[in-house]
């Protein structure tokens, strides 16, 4: 590529010359790129520019004068002439492909999975990229970030429109939009699913967090927000594209353009009345729990947006068992049942636990950690919130990273001081889903909390060892089996 074809608009005194790339990082640098200067939380790179054109960059973008004359590009904003470079660089294949971009907390996976599977049995070829995984048409990836980098996230939406997909459906999280990953790329819909306490080890404040994810529906032709959510009644009154509400019918409330009621759940399903903007109809689903309830009518009403027959709504809801550590059933051949969820905030804590304590029998046991190096002040409130559905709390080790396992625990039971709900500690997850497994009884429903797809721990030095919750269980189950004989 020319270097006059990829600066759009950038001016430089450079003569046009061919470029062989871009990149931020001088480990990726190779003679004739371009090299972009990012101030991250960490490290500013600005302090290797020089560096940069040493190694045979052509030239540095730069957000301040490091005095390099005319190898420099100065620009108010690196991350967003990076997600510009990038977007060029692969020949803007945003342009060719229909994009969908869920956001939000909690629901993006569940939702953008959704709205993939109806696009595909609506018979268009559809891509994906997620916390769990990256989609091209039937090519499966591995996905590191829900949102990528600009490197990655152009370069796979440059493989799927080679590809031949049609639309391009992905969750887009808060890091992606203040970073500006996401460059120039502009959404035919796009979903706002909620927004409660997460992040703020990065963000600082929930205000800043709203205004990060508000910004993908400054970029989108048609948006819909849960109305359940008081973030989201104010994002309906501060956004100006075409909008239209969704959400669960609650009193007080008014009526929202795709709505959910009458909701009868069981760990076999749910069932339920769905208000589509002019249509009404009963519906049923494998999937369970109020917050499903509301992932699959946000998914229904981007579908009806986009032209999905009625048809294939219904009979996706009938057989689709839903997303791998979503709300996931494991099966064990014991007389108790035990779903593994990938809740780690507050919100999603109390509203898988509150929707599961509809449709359980016995006892309620909950188990969860909270992560290393991330938002300390969520830990208290996680507790106050496995408090209030569950009968007994199982506390124990999430990605502890760098931090003592031991004072994450202690920093979770801050918030028991005031609950009288019974709860133990053991710091070892596998033990610790043994310990819960060990005390459930016939009727009781055991939830593991907070790792859900992952198959991962992470620990000291970014160390990530295996461990998949389906094979704890299953050992479990074995020793359990064991003792009973």
């Amino acid at each position: 590529m020319r270097l006059y074809e990829i600066l759009e608009g950038l001016s430089t005194k450079l003569p046009d010359c061919e470029i062989t790339g871009v990149c931020n990082h001088t480990d990726k640098l190779q003679p004739g790129m371009i090299f972009i200067c990012i101030k991250g939380l960490r490290f500013d790179s600005h302090a290797l520019a020089e560096q940069a054109l040493e190694q045979g960059a052509v030239l540095v973008v730069v957000e301040r004068d490091m005095g390099l004359g005319d190898r420099q590009i100065i620009v108010e904003d690196t991350y967003k002439a990076r997600g510009d470079l990038f977007a060029a660089w692969y020949g803007h294949p945003e342009r060719e492909l229909r994009l969908i971009g869920v956001t939000g907390t909690n629901g993006k996976t569940t939702t953008s999975t959704l709205i993939r599977e109806l696009l595909t049995r609506a018979g268009r070829k559809v891509g994906l990229i997620g916390t769990v995984q990256i989609e091209i048409g039937d090519e499966i990836l591995p996905s590191s970030a829900t949102t990528p980098d600009p490197d990655l996230f152009f370069s796979l939406l440059r493989r799927m429109a080679d590809a031949g997909c049609q639309d391009a459906v992905m969750e887009v999280s808060s890091f992606g939009l203040d970073q500006q990953r996401i460059g120039p790329a502009h959404f035919a819909a796009a979903v706002f699913t909620n927004l409660t306490q997460d992040h703020l080890d990065i963000h600082g404040t929930m205000e800043n967090y709203y205004q990060a994810k508000k910004l993908l529906f400054e970029r989108c032709d048609f948006a819909l927000i849960n109305g359940n959510d008081a973030y989201g009644r104010r994002l309906f009154d501060e956004i100006g594209c075409e909008k239209a509400t969704y959400g669960i019918a609650e009193d007080g409330l008014p009526e929202f353009d795709a709505m959910a009621s009458e909701i009868a759940l069981s760990t076999d399903g749910t069932k339920f009345l769905l208000k589509l903007f002019a249509i009404i109809m009963p519906l049923s689903m494998r999937m369970t729990g109020l917050f499903n309830v509301s992932n699959a009518v946000a998914a229904l009403a981007v579908g009806k947006r986009l032209g999905v027959p009625v048809s294939v709504m219904k009979d996706l809801l009938l057989d689709y068992a839903g997303v791998r550590g979503r709300c996931e059933i494991i099966p064990t051949a014991l007389d108790f049942t035990v779903v593994c969820d990938y809740a780690h905030t507050p919100d999603a804590v109390e509203k898988i636990l509150q929707s599961l304590r509809a449709c359980t029998v016995g006892r309620l046991i909950c188990l969860f950690g909270c992560g290393g190096n991330r938002d300390a002040a969520k830990r208290p409130k996680m507790a106050k919130a496995a408090a209030k559905y569950a009968d007994l709390l199982i506390v124990t080790s999430d990605n502890p990273r760098d931090e003592d396992p031991l004072a994450i625990i202690d920093d979770i039971l801050a918030g028991l001081t005031d609950t009288d709900v019974p709860y133990q500690t053991e710091p070892d997850r596998a033990e610790a889903i043994y310990l819960a497994m060990k005390q459930a009884k016939t009727g009781d429903v055991v939830v593991l909390c907070g790792k859900g797809h992952e198959d991962y721990q992470i620990i000291a030095d970014n160390v990530h060892l295996h461990m998949d919750e389906r094979e704890l269980v299953a050992d479990a189950a074995k020793r359990i089996f064991a003792e009973r004989m």
